[in-house]
């Protein structure tokens, strides 16, 4: 397989192949999150054409942001039971499944089962939770530095593809734009089809940073029935206050980035007078500084403590969405907003993935924060369809900005009631025998 020779050759200079699996997850998960981020562009275009309300619309996104959510500890179970490649495989091809058979949508129905339904599941059928999988399973250096890279993706991936698709919208109708995202995804399928494997030992390789000599042991039985080890996990989890604390903060990191802005940025700034494709490149600009920001954010947490990075992420977060609506959304106002929101738009996931390996131990790390997961994604949801409620009954998003705002100054005082790490006592080498 071209993998095997990949490996080799990057092995003669010195690569590990790592890198190479941190590449073809980036890419997959930029293109799979520019799907998520998609419908923003659309809403306008779908109201026109058919007549939806803002409210139908947002509720179908809101089906779709649960069930992305929803979907994530089974993810990781499927992952540990069938492999990644495979996994990330199926997932691309329901994906594309749904959005070639929504080109011909013509009911509201119709909307919900293939944007809200099918997507929801095919995206979240990889989520976030793959790229903490191959950090846990390809790396022991750099696991926050790798989880930043592949976080940074899946956020830019919803933003930065917004202005193109909202100039093909805006030229040629949303089916044509729709069509280019099956194409894109179709070439992330089969770079991950060339490259993608499941563990380091697959090449002949130790995780990187692992310098150890003795045999890997062998990869944990993997028999248990998918339902069982996520329900299992579950069950174990919730018995700890510090999982229901991030359970609750990544509710509210939800509800105020996937579910909020990347959806109804766009339509809030038209109301505003801003045409789609200025508040598009709007968010592409977030996306921009998004990937510094979640890069930036891996380094630090491995290095600092995180509740107190997670602390001044979720603060600054509430107060830059407080602050938007004063922003006359001018070019400057926006600008400035788009600097701060965007370097803290995702930044939280690291200190969250960390904390959550720390307390739950890496065998079941990547479970247990499907779970945490699936909080972001009930609160991307909420927001969403609370959001166009707002918009359709009075009027205006304002109130929802607001909300948010508040929610995360919550966030930001309740992530310090979890406790500081015990300490761990290394034993004493004894003393070479006389």
């Amino acid at each position: 397989m071209i993998s095997n020779w990949l490996a080799a050759a990057l092995a003669r200079r010195n690569i590990h192949y790592g890198w190479v699996m941190v590449a073809v997850t980036f890419l997959a998960a930029l293109i799979s999150a520019g799907t998520v981020g998609a419908p923003g562009v659309f809403i306008v275009p779908l109201q026109q054409e058919f007549g939806w309300s803002t409210a139908q619309i947002s509720s179908a996104l809101s089906i779709r942001f649960i069930l992305f959510g929803l979907m994530a500890p089974f993810a990781a179970a499927l992952m540990n039971r069938y492999g990644l490649r495979n996994v990330t495989l199926a997932a691309q091809l329901v994906v594309v499944s749904g959005l070639l058979a929504s080109l011909f949508m013509t009911q509201v129905w119709q909307l919900m089962l293939l944007w809200g339904v099918v997507i929801g599941i095919g995206t979240g059928m990889t989520a976030l939770v793959l790229g903490a999988t191959i950090a846990a399973r390809w790396f022991v250096a750099r696991r926050g530095l790798v989880v930043g890279i592949l976080t940074a993706s899946v956020a830019t991936g919803q933003l930065a593809f917004l202005p193109l698709l909202a100039s093909l919208t805006e030229r040629y109708g949303w089916r044509i734009a729709l069509a280019l995202v099956c194409v894109v995804l179709a070439v992330a399928a089969f770079a991950v089809l060339m490259v993608m494997r499941d563990r380091p030992s697959d090449v002949g390789l130790r995780p990187f940073g692992d310098e150890g000599t003795a045999p890997l042991p062998a990869p944990p039985p993997n028999n248990a029935p998918i339902m069982a080890a996520a329900l299992g996990t579950l069950r174990d989890s919730s018995k700890s206050s510090v999982f229901w604390i991030l359970f609750a903060t990544f509710f509210i990191c939800g509800a105020s980035t996937n579910g909020l802005v990347q959806v109804h940025l766009i339509p809030m700034c038209l109301d505003f007078g801003i045409p789609q494709v200025q508040a598009a490149s709007l968010l592409a600009a977030m996306g921009i500084f998004d990937f510094v920001g979640t890069i930036a954010s891996g380094w630090l947490s491995d290095r600092y403590d995180n509740r107190w990075l997670l602390f001044w992420y979720y603060g600054l977060r509430g107060l830059s969405l407080v602050f938007l609506p004063f922003t006359d959304f001018s070019f400057y106002g926006l600008s400035l907003f788009a600097m701060f929101y965007g370097l803290d738009w995702i930044a939280t996931v690291p200190p969250t993935v960390r904390l959550t390996a720390q307390r739950f131990g890496a065998e079941r790390a990547n479970l247990v924060f499907g779970w945490i997961f699936a909080g972001h994604q009930l609160g991307a949801g909420t927001a969403a369809f609370g959001a166009g409620l707002s918009r359709t009954v009075y009027l205006t998003y304002l109130p929802a900005f607001f909300v948010a705002g508040a929610l995360c100054v919550i966030a930001a005082l309740i992530v310090l009631g979890i406790s500081r790490p015990k300490p761990q006592v290394q034993a004493q080498p004894q003393a070479a025998a006389a």
